[in-house]
């Protein structure tokens, strides 16, 4: 038996309304459709917003902890101008005024006939460290220390 017409309602209904105790299909895509758009347009959001990061790391730039600070800080407070900023920052490459310094420096060092300076770790020395004073002891150094120098002191006579 099928369930007779509402005498208001004129001709065959349309596909989306359904009939009581059926499941809603229009309703159903409906939420996919937002779910995925929603999900989609924080997918974009994120894309766009780690842009001027990801054009720092493939241009190796020297700014690049800069540039993403400042898209972390746009992306918590929503402040725009931050975002602007690395954006900049990502596209102008930095002069590097560091290295021509230095090959200034050691060119007049060689001028100057000292020996070039380069930085040797100090030497830690062998062996377990020394174990720790109790307290009672006096401290003393691991390191050698240099006699006194007769001449150099006041004397005490």
């Amino acid at each position: 038996m099928t369930p007779a017409l509402n005498p208001a309602a004129h001709g065959p209904l349309p596909f989306f309304i359904t009939p009581p105790g059926s499941t809603d299909v229009l309703m159903l895509v409906g939420a996919i459709v937002l779910v995925g758009a929603v999900f989609g347009a924080g997918v974009l959001f994120l894309h766009l917003h780690s842009l001027p990061e990801r054009m720092a790391h493939k241009g190796q730039k020297l700014q690049f902890e800069i540039v993403a600070v400042l898209c972390l800080l746009a992306l918590f407070t929503h402040n725009n101008v931050f975002w602007v900023i690395g954006l900049l920052l990502a596209l102008v490459d930095v002069p590097d005024f560091l290295s021509p310094m230095n090959r200034i420096a050691k060119a007049a060092e060689r001028m100057a006939g000292m020996p070039p300076q380069t930085e040797i770790p100090p030497e830690l020395p062998d062996g377990p460290p020394p174990p720790m004073p109790s307290a009672g002891q006096p401290v003393t150094s691991p390191h050698k220390e240099a006699p006194a120098h007769p001449a150099g002191g006041i004397s005490h006579a």
